[in-house]
């Protein structure tokens, strides 16, 4: 099983918000909370440390963290980001989803 990795677009904008906030050096937390259009929504945020039970990888320089909970949904996903003016910011693509929501934040496992 795949880590969760990060296009350099997504990398980018994770880099300019951890700047903006200085956090740099700090850790992105994706998980898997219930809710959304289709059952299941992504939830990103900055975070310092790690706790004991996580997985934690690496994507472009940069450290990804996962509970052991949202891992078993989100293993070899990318997120990418699309600096699009109507429907710009990041995309989830998952292997895992069986399907998603328009809005793409929202899928079904």
């Amino acid at each position: 099983m795949g880590p969760v990795a990060l296009s350099e677009a997504a990398a980018v904008q994770f880099r300019k918000k951890m700047a903006s906030e200085n956090k740099e050096g700090w850790g992105i937390r994706v998980a898997v909370q219930g809710g959304g259009c289709s059952g299941m929504s992504y939830f990103m945020e900055l975070t310092e440390t790690p706790q004991a039970e996580d997985k934690v990888f690496q994507s472009q320089g940069l450290q990804i963290i996962c509970d052991m909970k949202s891992w078993f949904y989100l293993r070899n996903m990318t997120i990418d980001f699309d600096d699009d003016l109507l429907m710009g910011g990041f995309r989830f693509h998952n292997p895992n989803a069986k399907s998603s929501c328009g809005c793409g934040t929202s899928f079904s496992a």
